[in-house]
């Protein structure tokens, strides 16, 4: 089989997980020759990736939930009440931040198991126990916002959460030196974690792709990160946003790929019943999941009050949909079982590409919702296509 052909199959074979990655490719290259180079530029990168953090965060938690055939429109509003509950500690408690953030991750913990015991014990629909969620913690966030409208965050410690970059150390020919290293260290561990996985598939005997076909792969996305490196180092490197995020998305690539706990979590997407007879508990995995994700909301509410130093009455609007969006987007699919958390990240950046994009473009706000609503149809749309042709 000669190079070509492999490539071609492979891509056809996995067109779910590179489908996200070519229109990404594909958006980006549009942008920048419409914007006559503007849309690479490092400062937009950097604030695009900056404001895909809070919701890219939320994506990962949403895929895993939507793995097990469930659903959490609740998120966007528990991102906003616990960001508020933050802001208070801080500002009105006299709380340091260092025992803030783990607070408020705990108490997005205990929201996401109160809906987990909800929908596995009690035997709520998701979608319903997870829209009373909602209403209710957008009730609160009102309640402890009401008096001023606004609550002002002047922590210097916490803002640079949402507002920060990774100290430089020193700069080589205008580059931020430590965040070249996090980048060159972020290709050595893919490189490392793809040598690693391919010596296993060998091991037991799986099909792999040869060499010159995995070589390719393995440049082009070193390339890719090399370059998003080299782009932000030339600004002001990597902000914590982004190292954040790209924390969450190591952490739980790692629980979903290699940990009993994550083929637990996709058996029970695949088939409820089928994994319950076999011994797995379906409810224990329920309450893990949505406790995993009520934990990220809290995670995203504190980046998205940081980002903006203060805590507002409309903080978490739209967030849940922006989530479920990304994590479709992603590759995740809609009956369950199918989803990556690396693909909800590249869903977060789809998203937050194009209303950066339209933005430097100047159109419409109205035709902005038109255009992302269309490209979610046309990833929901994907994902029933390709089901059929597998089946």
């Amino acid at each position: 089989m000669n190079y070509l052909t492999e490539a071609k199959q492979l891509v056809k074979a996995n067109i779910r997980d590179y489908g996200m990655y070519i229109a990404l490719i594909v958006i980006m290259l549009t942008f920048t020759i419409m914007t006559n180079g503007l849309f690479m530029s490092s400062r937009n990168i950097s604030n695009l990736l900056d404001s895909a953090g809070y919701i890219a965060v939320l994506a990962v938690g949403m895929t895993l939930v939507i793995v097990i055939r469930h659903i959490d429109l609740s998120v966007g509003f528990v991102a906003g009440f616990l960001g508020a509950i933050a802001a208070i500690f801080l500002t009105q408690l006299g709380v340091p931040v260092l025992v803030t953030i783990p607070v408020i991750l705990v108490f997005g913990i205990i929201v996401g198991l109160f809906n987990g015991v909800l929908i596995a014990k009690i035997g709520i629909p998701s979608f319903v126990a997870t829209l009373a969620g909602m209403l209710i913690f957008r009730g609160a966030l009102l309640q402890v916002t009401e008096k001023t409208g606004t609550i002002i965050v002047n922590d210097d410690q916490f803002n640079a959460i949402g507002n920060g970059f990774i100290p430089s150390i020193m700069q080589v020919n205008g580059l931020h030196l430590l965040s070249l290293l996090v980048g060159i260290f972020g290709i050595v561990l893919y490189i490392y974690s793809e040598l690693s996985n391919r010596k296993d598939k060998v091991k037991y005997g799986f099909d792999v792709p040869s060499k010159a076909i995995f070589i390719t792969k393995m440049a082009i996305v070193s390339a890719i990160i090399g370059y998003v490196t080299w782009i932000l180092a030339g600004y002001n490197g990597f902000s914590w946003t982004v190292v954040i995020m790209v924390a969450v998305v190591i952490l739980y690539h790692f629980l979903t790929t290699k940990t009993v706990l994550g083929r637990h979590i996709y058996a029970v997407g695949s088939n409820p019943e089928a994994a319950h007879l076999s011994g797995i508990n379906v409810e224990k995995i329920t309450y893990i999941v949505f406790g995993s994700m009520g934990m990220l909301a809290a995670l995203s509410g504190i980046l998205f009050t940081a980002r903006l130093q203060s805590a507002t009455t409309t903080a978490g609007t739209l967030f849940e949909l922006d989530a479920i969006a990304a994590a479709y987007v992603g590759g995740v699919s809609s009956a369950g079982g199918v989803g990556k958390v690396t693909g909800a990240i590249i869903g977060a950046v789809v998203m937050a590409s194009l209303s950066s994009g339209m933005n430097l473009l100047g159109v419409g706000i109205s035709y902005q919702y038109m255009i992302r609503g269309s490209v979610l149809a046309l990833a929901v749309i994907f994902d029933v296509m390709t089901r059929k042709q597998r089946a």
